[in-house]
């Protein structure tokens, strides 16, 4: 995927969220197709690198042609990062990610990412949720909000 194109999704969030737009409607309850986005993978950090594996899955029941997830971290990325295509850098703590079509009962692309911290950690906070759910309504977040610990042992986390 082109840059341009994330930036589209990220801005497409952003617009649909009304953040920074004066006077921007933003959904209330009800107003998109109903669905159940959520997240599974596993995290590893070992020295100044992190990995994250995930798979975006939608258990309807509405599909969900896109979404955005968001990736936070408890510590500083180095400058340069080299991200999967799809993804963009979002802070100076955060990556988001787009999930492509998420079928009804089904899962959408697998998201590896590889980032490098700015400097070694004994351990770091990963938070992943989604950042713009692609006009729908997910009323179950305990699936698509996680918070996993990882330390510097190569050890995978799952979540």
């Amino acid at each position: 995927m082109r840059r341009g194109a994330v930036r589209s999704v990220v801005v497409a969030g952003l617009l649909a969220l009304g953040a920074g737009v004066p006077g921007a409607a933003q959904a209330s309850p009800g107003d998109g197709p109903e669905a159940d986005v959520a997240y599974h993978g596993r995290v590893a950090l070992s020295g100044a690198r992190l990995r994250i594996w995930l798979v975006p899955e939608n258990d309807g029941p509405a599909a969900v042609p896109n979404a955005t997830l968001r990736v936070r971290l408890s510590a500083e990325l180095a400058d340069r990062q080299q991200l999967a295509e799809g993804c963009a850098r979002a802070g100076s703590r955060e990556v988001v990610c787009e999930t492509g079509p998420l079928p009804l009962h089904g899962r959408g692309r697998h998201i590896a990412l590889r980032l490098e911290l700015r400097e070694r950690a004994p351990e770091v906070a990963v938070r992943v949720d989604t950042w713009w759910d692609g006009g729908a309504i997910d009323r179950n977040h305990t699936n698509n909000e996680h918070v996993v610990l990882a330390l510097d042992t190569g050890d995978a986390y799952a979540f």
